[in-house]
């Protein structure tokens, strides 16, 4: 879980195998040149490729877009004394995700996808400074503008993957997303703070559609460039599922940590949300291991965003021998949270290196935290980026663990059509799609973890 494992350039990233998969790859015989079902068939299934790590990349981006812009335009429309970080948050993002595309179509598309891409952000932003201003003129003003852009980053796609991503079902893809950020917002405003965050969690989902169908593109654009790796294996889904649901506690972590501190009217909306966030993931190690295993991992895992929440209450009480416990009690979490998981996997992640990955995970978010409480918003706002980011790694970590435990469970012919995803509009509603990704497999090992559970039982009694 070392951040060190993901620490590769992100113009490199995207085009160029890592050395590792190079590697691996000349000394198994060039496996792209493996082209029977009995030899596909042959093939270990893994978590990592280059077109593995592409999909990723997207992803991380395009999902952090999303939440960034919900972030952005409630500080907006309250006034918030960080609403400049958060919009330079959200175009440092626009900057990552412009070179992305530069590194893949040349410095001009780059540039060119870069203007009408920060075009859209803009639209929001006039959305909001209408509503604000209560002028209905603006902001239908702004959703035509939207709508126009619609046009325009569609074409550019459709052009970019030569046709592979059509531009009608892309209009209708970015529809969606306009839609969940504009419901999220006017919900915001309405104060139906229920409804916003499941906006919110739906508009973060759904550029996981968009990641995958857009990387999907690019490989089968130019395959040789990916050593002819796939984006849409069984076990890839598995570490872009875990993905989600790992970044996306990060970000309503952060959010949830803010509303508490600031005592705003949608504390328990965003909380509830986190603990939904909460109940999919545990939903999918126990589709992984079992009932009794997704309960204990529930209990677990909650205990954190509990001490979390201890933390921001006794920050608003100046107390500092409550921050100090709500401390300690965390350092206690990472040692039980990593037991389990070492068990859950036997041994394929250590219990040390899980301690180590989930102490920057707790630094990180406390340091989010408190740096906003500070007013140090310039801290703040990159080291949500960087919470965000290091929860990709954990789950590449954790999927690549279970793909080895179960390879069986994760050897499939490789799809050769376009994958139904978001971009077009054919995703799954709500959070299906990331809640149970294993669940056909479950029933084969939900005995698994017993043993685990028998045996820890033992060890307590």
């Amino acid at each position: 879980m070392k951040k060190s494992f993901l620490a590769v350039p992100l113009s490199v990233s995207l085009l160029l195998p890592t050395a590792a998969y190079a590697a691996d790859m000349n000394h198994s015989g060039n496996h792209q040149q493996m082209t029977t079902k009995e030899n596909t068939k042959m093939m270990k299934p893994t978590v990592s490729s280059p077109a593995a790590d592409l999909r990723a990349t997207l992803d991380e981006l395009l999902s952090e877009h999303s939440y960034l812009a919900v972030v952005a335009m409630q500080k907006g429309i309250d006034g918030a004394p960080d609403f400049e970080q958060a919009a330079g948050a959200l175009n440092e993002n626009t900057n990552s995700l412009s070179k992305a595309i530069a590194s893949v179509y040349g410095e001009a598309a780059g540039n060119q996808f870069k203007e009408i891409w920060g075009s859209h952000i803009g639209y929001f932003v006039d959305y909001v400074k209408a509503t604000g201003a209560k002028d209905e003129a603006a902001k239908q003003m702004a959703i035509k503008n939207l709508d126009q852009y619609r046009v325009k980053q569609a074409d550019f796609l459709d052009k970019a993957t030569e046709g592979r991503l059509k531009a009608a079902e892309l209009r209708e893809g970015l529809n969606m997303h306009v839609h969940e950020l504009l419901s999220a917002f006017d919900n915001y405003v309405k104060g139906d703070y229920t409804t916003t965050y499941k906006s919110v969690r739906e508009s973060i989902n759904h550029m996981y559609g968009v990641g995958k169908s857009f990387s999907w593109a690019i490989t089968d654009q130019f395959p040789q460039k990916f050593n002819n790796t796939k984006v849409d294996t069984a076990a890839v889904d598995l570490r872009e599922n875990l993905n989600s649901l790992l970044s996306e506690h990060a970000a309503l972590a952060v959010l949830a940590m803010q509303k508490g501190i600031d005592g705003a009217k949608d504390f328990e909306a965003a909380a509830g949300a986190l603990n939904q966030n909460t109940d999919d993931l545990s939903k999918a190690i126990g589709s992984v291991y079992g009932q009794a295993a997704g309960d204990q991992f529930k209990t677990i895992w909650s205990s954190h965003i509990g001490y979390f929440v201890d933390y921001v209450k006794a920050t608003g009480a100046k107390d500092e021998a409550a921050k100090q416990m709500a401390m300690k009690q965390l350092d206690q979490y990472r040692v039980e949270q990593a037991k389990f998981l070492d068990d859950a996997t036997g041994g394929r992640l250590k219990a040390a290196d899980l301690e180590s990955g989930l102490k920057v995970h707790v630094d990180e978010l406390l340091k989010a935290f408190n740096t906003y409480t500070e007013k140090d918003y310039a801290t703040t706002y990159p080291t949500i980026h960087e919470a965000y980011e290091h929860m990709f790694m954990v789950g590449e970590g954790l999927s690549g663990a279970i793909v080895d435990q179960f390879p069986q469970k994760f050897q499939s012919q490789m799809p050769t059509q376009m994958p139904k995803t978001g971009m077009g509009g054919t995703a799954e509603s709500g959070m299906s799609n990331s809640m149970i990704a294993w669940g056909a497999v479950a029933f084969v090992l939900a005995g698994a973890f017993a043993t685990i559970i028998v045996r820890r039982n033992r060890q307590q009694g």
